[in-house]
């Protein structure tokens, strides 16, 4: 059996992609996976070792259609669910499988804040598409890979924080998913740990400045390591503290205790924290590690979440969701995780 897999982008959503990608290679004997994304998400899966052969989408779509044309699938594995992927599965004719996007239920909650959505993890709706195969979830939770020849230089992490630190990922894709600096800061001067702040390129300015609140107990790695370094940083520290992005689903993979901090997004999309199960039934329902992490996320906000991925700014004006976050609990919780650790 041959399957292709399609996700495009995120690298959080392509990290969801991960439980059913291993669960299809592990169950369907012989089986050959396939995975389509774009170019720009080479590094997110290049070291899956569940993924027999890689494709990049191309500027001209109809070379990528006509490629996997010439190659023949037994069935095509849809996990974006757009127009794009719609008009590849179109053109390719052979039999294919959707995940459960569920548009309306997320539109009704962010628009309207009617929450109809099913209490059903996207990871879990990933492998979900797979059930006609006779695929179910194994409960092991998420996975990122590095390439084996990539590694952490012993010199590139201050020698402050050799014996421990954790991980603050300042980052975010919208502006309404990161905390103002201000609150980083304060967050910095009442987590009790050494911290490096994780980060692109495009966060070394905000990391400089939450950074100089203290320059010895605070490192800022933002812009400084490539994806697969970075994640390491994560998969070395202590403990993460994320925004909603895909740094706070590759510490998932590294089973780290995290305190997510949820703005203009919400765990109510689905798309919370996810570890390997405490318990799996015959169905594939998972109960939820819960101990692993800590939701923060600011109570009674009428207008919470707002998008489904965020925004440049805040739709109200007043980005209560960030700037009334309890940066106390956040520290609490941090230094506790670390403690653990």
């Amino acid at each position: 059996m041959r399957l292709l897999f399609i996700r495009f982008s995120s690298i959080g959503d392509i990290v969801f992609t991960t439980p059913a990608i291993r669960a299809a290679k592990e169950q369907l004997p012989g089986v050959e996976i396939h995975f389509l994304t774009k170019a720009s998400m080479k590094s997110v899966t290049e070291a899956n070792p569940y993924i027999d052969h890689f494709h990049y989408l191309e500027n001209d779509l109809s070379k990528t259609i006509d490629k996997l044309k010439s190659i023949g699938f037994d069935y095509v594995i849809d996990l974006h669910k757009n127009f794009r992927t719609y008009k590849i599965k179109r053109a390719l004719g052979f039999p294919s499988l959707a995940y459960k996007k569920l548009s309306w239920q997320k539109m009704l909650l962010t628009k309207l804040h009617f929450n109809f959505m099913p209490v059903r993890h996207i990871s879990d709706r990933c492998v979900d598409t797979l059930a006609p195969l006779g695929v179910i979830n194994d409960g092991k939770g998420l996975d990122y890979f590095v390439p084996s020849q990539i590694s952490l230089n012993s010199s590139t992490i201050p020698a402050t924080h050799k014996d421990g630190y954790i991980a603050l990922v300042i980052g975010a894709s919208f502006a309404t998913k990161k905390l103002p600096i201000e609150k980083l800061r304060t967050l910095c001067t009442q987590l009790k740990y050494p911290i490096v702040l994780v980060g692109g390129k495009e966060d070394t300015f905000e990391g400089d400045q939450v950074a100089s609140v203290d320059a010895r107990k605070v490192f800022n790695a933002c812009g400084k390591f490539s994806l697969h370094e970075s994640a390491l940083i994560v998969q070395q520290s202590k403990t993460v503290i994320s925004h909603d992005t895909g740094f706070l689903y590759i510490a998932c993979a590294y089973h780290k205790k995290t305190v997510a901090i949820w703005g203009a997004t919400s765990p109510a999309l689905q798309v919370e924290p996810y570890y390997p199960a405490l318990d799996l039934n015959s169905n594939g329902a998972r109960a939820r590690a819960s101990e692993m992490y800590y939701n923060s996320i600011v109570p009674y906000l009428s207008c919470q979440p707002c998008s489904n991925y965020g925004t440049k700014q805040c739709p109200q004006g007043h980005f209560a969701c960030m700037r009334q976050q309890d940066i106390s609990m956040i520290a609490a919780k941090a230094n506790g995780y670390y403690e653990e650790a």
